[in-house]
């Protein structure tokens, strides 16, 4: 299934995926939450293991089964939907290579083939319970989602830093 009115914020941690989306849906914007910080989040809560510190391919398995039925609930949404992160998020995650069930996700729910990525950006640039990586992993991610990009066959578009509004302009602007 393809959705072309589906589109992916994607980026490392701590780059304003979270505020543009919060942006996006104060305009009217019909839009996703992340799963991979609600599996953590859950995960924490019930002392789980599907973290990726403890158990990565857990975590991915996971978060891959939360947004497959992100995709699916909404496959017949016809306005434009933005998520923060999709499916693909999960490829080759912390150096986990791709479970069956994703490889098959991301052959048949396929996204606009343009992602919105979000580069790393030092000055909102923070940690927390959940998000653990160093300003150093932040930087490294961004070349590995350019490369699963690549890979899974989208085609990345680096969303310029700058105020929410701005960045929401500039994402809305390109999916119009």
């Amino acid at each position: 299934m393809y959705k072309p009115n589906f589109f992916i914020l994607t980026g490392g941690p701590g780059v304003g995926k979270t505020a543009l989306l919060a942006e996006l849906a104060r305009r009217g914007e019909l839009t996703v939450a992340e799963n991979a910080r609600a599996v953590i989040a859950d995960e924490m809560a019930d002392e789980g293991e599907g973290m990726p510190w403890r158990d990565n391919r857990r975590f991915c398995d996971l978060t891959t089964a939360r947004d497959i039925a992100d995709f699916d609930r909404l496959s017949g949404e016809t306005r434009r939907v933005f998520f923060d992160r999709g499916i693909i998020d999960m490829w080759g995650a912390n150096g986990t290579p791709p479970s069956p069930a994703l490889r098959e996700a991301v052959r048949t729910r396929r996204y606009n083939e343009t992602v919105f990525v979000l580069p790393p950006w030092r000055e909102i640039y923070e940690t927390d319970a959940e998000r653990r990586q160093d300003w150093a992993e932040a930087e490294a991610t961004f070349g590995r989602i350019l490369a699963m990009l690549a890979e899974t066959g989208y085609a990345p578009v680096v969303v310029p830093t700058g105020s929410v509004a701005a960045r929401a302009e500039f994402v809305r602007g390109w999916g119009a």
